[in-house]
């Protein structure tokens, strides 16, 4: 688990996790992330094929997600570690950093001020969720990481990529570490397949949902909002 918390503090009244790419901010960081390495020639165009091919088999949901986006991480081996980051951090400051929502800012006060911690959720990259949760100010991410040997990624997904299911799984265990309750808990997510985490917190918050989520939500009576 990805982690950037310093704080012990003893007296958290609840937990607040965000879910990044069209949440936190208008973008997509991983289409930002393919778009920037193939501009470097880090990423060849028979990858982007990959990744293209791939992506319509999510959209159609023809095969299983998750596999999904483990055959798309294969792009990235033989990057040096360093490498990612420094590209993982042009795509902050290029892409991300420009896209925030505004109105988080305001939530992200009001948590805070209710002593609650506040975490990404993503299954974004670490560094990419790390640049922004140290820019808002925020406590901790709960993130997808790649596998690094001898500072060298493998191309492959380091355990399992924070993704539908295993935020609810990451959620649960936060929580736990805490000693928070999962009913106090708020999550902050945008697509269908953020239903798993938004359907076991207390306070779900659906931001711009796409069609299938805001069905669900109005179904459940979540709560939907609109960020410019």
């Amino acid at each position: 688990m990805a982690t950037i918390s310093t704080r012990g503090d003893k007296d958290v009244r609840y937990i607040a996790f965000f879910d990044l790419d069209r949440t936190i901010t208008k973008a997509i960081s991983g289409r930002a992330l393919a778009r920037e390495a193939l501009r470097r020639g880090l990423m060849k165009s028979s990858d982007l094929a990959i990744a293209l091919y791939f992506g319509a088999f999510y959209r159609l949901r023809l095969a299983d997600p998750v596999m999904i986006m483990e055959k798309m991480t294969g792009w990235a081996k033989g990057l040096s570690q360093e490498t990612l980051t420094d590209l993982c951090q042009e795509v902050f400051r290029k892409v991300m950093l420009p896209s925030i929502h505004q109105e988080v800012f305001e939530e992200l006060k009001i948590h805070r001020d209710n002593k609650a911690l506040t975490v990404i959720l993503s299954s974004s990259l670490a560094p990419i969720c790390r640049a922004v949760a140290e820019y808002l100010e925020m406590d901790d991410i709960i993130c997808s990481e790649l596998e690094v040997k001898d500072g060298v990624l493998t191309g492959k997904p380091k355990g399992n990529l924070c993704y539908g299911n295993e935020k609810l799984v990451r959620l649960r265990e936060y929580c736990g570490k805490y000693n928070t309750d999962v009913d106090d808990a708020w999550y902050y997510g945008d697509a269908i397949i953020d239903q798993p985490a938004l359907s076991i917190v207390g306070h779900p918050v659906c931001i711009n949902p796409d069609h299938k989520l805001k069905r669900v939500a109005e179904k459940n009576k979540w709560t939907v909002t609109n960020w410019k």
